[in-house]
């Protein structure tokens, strides 16, 4: 039964937990850390680590997606980013690097994502990223989807990845041709990921899609300023509990086709990314966390790509902080600090081991206990 509060005459409103709300709870049994797999599969693809790049260019380039699907985990392109707008972005992405507190970053950000995108430079990204080998996947909003799927289909993507900060299954427009997310799918012959959302009805229109992967989340984290902006917030725990239990019956309702979760947003640690998958999700989103790696092509630098929006910008910039090290660093350790930001995924099966789960599979049924406390 839903916690449900009165919040006034006639209103009520659901109770929703964050990821700091929530601890994960260890069973009777313990395993050892080296018989603990990390691995999960999006359709035909395997990975070796349940990770997937945040596609904003202060953390994806197609160098670093390529990097990234090295290290066995998604790395996912923005086609209407930076990449797909200048002919070499590597100069702009310095000058960003280098924007101080003072810097009116936000009117920087309006100002070189007004260059128009241009296809064949849509193209030439998913060569170079097929050419460095992997899984290629690369991220178009919502709105532009009708209008660059042809460009991006002919370039030969493995996974396209539909992201908003919200996502319905129907957008309806009175002035543009709609999105029927349904009806696009269908005509797909490759894996299609959706989202964000935020709750269980929209988790569960989005599976009714076809989608292979739906994410849970609007990105948040102390840069995003949805909230400020639009009045939007929901707690990251709620909203993959909430989703999970859409795909449950997802499952009932198809007799076993399952979509994997996604999640988004709250996700700066391996303590963070246990109680993800904890809570239901099958892999994670990761943005700020990379643009801390060597390889993070904006230095440090980190924006959502709704920060670039030439009139609501929903995001701040956050300043070019010093690297932790190498991708590999970040993700698999070692570790030299006790903060839970380097060794993410060595992090994630210490905890499976702790709990004594073998797979991802496994650890969504991990006890956990709330401590509002704290």
């Amino acid at each position: 039964m839903r916690d449900v509060v009165e919040i006034g005459l006639g209103k009520t409103a659901q109770r929703g937990y964050h990821l700091d709300d929530i601890a994960i709870v260890p069973s009777r049994r313990t395993r050892d850390v080296d018989d603990v797999s990390t691995a999960w599969q999006l359709d035909a693809y395997p990975f070796r680590i349940p990770c997937v790049g945040h596609p904003s260019d202060a953390t994806m380039s197609p160098s670093s997606a390529a990097a990234l699907g090295r290290l066995g985990g998604l790395g996912v392109l923005n086609v209407e980013g930076l990449w797909t707008r200048y002919e070499d972005p590597t100069k702009i992405l310095e000058e960003l690097s280098g924007l101080g507190e003072d810097a009116n970053a936000t009117r920087r950000l309006q100002e070189v994502y007004a260059e128009p995108i241009r296809p064949e430079l849509i193209t030439e990204r998913v060569r170079q990223m097929r050419e460095a080998g992997g899984t290629v996947a690369v991220r178009v909003s919502p709105q532009h989807t009708l209008a660059l799927a042809p460009v991006i289909l002919d370039a030969g993507v493995d996974i396209l990845v539909i992201q908003g900060t919200l996502v319905s299954a129907e957008h309806v427009s009175t002035t543009d041709e709609p999105l029927n997310l349904k009806e696009f799918i269908a005509d797909l012959d490759l894996p299609v990921v959706v989202g964000g959302c935020t709750d269980y009805k929209t988790a569960l229109h989005l599976m009714r899609t076809g989608a292979a992967g739906v994410i849970v989340g609007l990105g948040g984290d102390e840069w995003s300023t949805t909230e400020s902006v639009l009045g939007i917030r929901v707690p990251m725990a709620t909203a993959i509990a909430d989703a999970a239990a859409a795909r449950r019956d997802y499952l009932d309702e198809t007799g076993g086709r399952y979509v994997h979760l996604i999640a988004d947003g709250d996700l700066r640690t391996s303590g963070d990314i246990a109680k993800a998958l904890g809570c239901g999700a099958d892999a994670v989103m990761l943005g700020e966390p990379l643009s801390l790696c060597d390889e993070a092509p904006a230095g440090g630098a980190w924006w959502h790509p709704a920060a670039s929006h030439p009139e609501l910008p929903r995001g701040a910039f956050g300043v070019a902080e010093e690297s932790l090290g190498s991708m590999e660093r970040l993700l698999y350790g070692p570790a030299d600090e006790p903060d839970g930001q380097q060794n993410l995924f060595g992090g994630l099966r210490r905890a499976m081991a702790k709990c004594g789960y073998r797979d991802l599979k496994e650890f969504q049924k991990v006890g956990l206990v709330l401590d509002l406390e704290r």
